[in-house]
């Protein structure tokens, strides 16, 4: 059940567009909160709203050096989306291999 609750706090995190776009910025490598900020019309707090949910959930680690915040994107924490997707691809294609069965070599009634 706790691999649930951390998945579903994962998706929680990227349901939102900015979070999306920092994690996709973090994923070509640490950046300051500043830098990540940079590109988006709101405000710091605002911002960092963002980073503490995606903090929260995992997704990132933050360290602070000096007066500067790094994030870091946590690629293990994205795996637990990608163990997903992968038991629903399973799961789909054994459902379509099926229904193909059954188009293709229909059982005679008798």
């Amino acid at each position: 059940m706790a691999k649930y609750q951390a998945l579903d706090d994962v998706f929680v995190a990227l349901a939102d567009p900015t979070r999306r776009a920092v994690i996709r910025r973090l994923g070509e490598g640490s950046a300051s909160v500043g830098e990540l900020a940079e590109p988006f019309p709101i405000t710091l707090p605002s911002f960092m709203k963002h980073v503490r949910m995606l903090e929260t959930s995992g997704l990132i680690r933050t360290r602070k050096t000096g007066r500067v915040r790094i994030c870091t994107l946590n690629q293990k924490r994205l795996s637990l989306v990608d163990d997903w997707l992968a038991e629903q691809r399973d799961l789909w294609e054994q459902r379509t291999d099926r229904l193909e069965q059954f188009v293709t070599h229909p059982q005679e009634k008798p």
